[in-house]
């Protein structure tokens, strides 16, 4: 069979968004610390909890244009690095060899 997927509350996914923000670490290693063990969710001002909670609406689907909208933008930062690496083959290539 297989696994289930863990699901998280929205208070946790707004702890982890605080804690990324405020402390600099990378993401990965704060979504390693946050997996590995639990934290106990403080309160928060007002301010931050209506801006985390505004990150966390919806139920994860994206809308067809928005999905069109992140598949182009994929899609250039593939064909902008693909151009910088041909650039960078025929200067290799244009230079006299010795």
């Amino acid at each position: 069979m297989g696994q289930m997927r863990q699901s998280f509350t929205r208070e946790f996914k707004s702890e982890a968004v605080k804690l990324v923000t405020e402390s600099g670490r990378p993401t990965a290693l704060v979504a390693r610390d946050l997996v590995s063990r639990p934290i106990c969710c403080g309160a928060g001002s007002r301010k931050s909890l209506a801006i985390r909670s505004s990150l966390f609406r919806g139920k994860g689907r994206r809308k067809p244009h928005e999905e069109e909208l992140a598949r182009l933008k994929r899609e250039l930062v593939r064909v902008t690095q693909e151009r910088e690496f041909s650039k960078s083959v025929a200067a290799y290539f244009a230079k006299p060899s010795s």
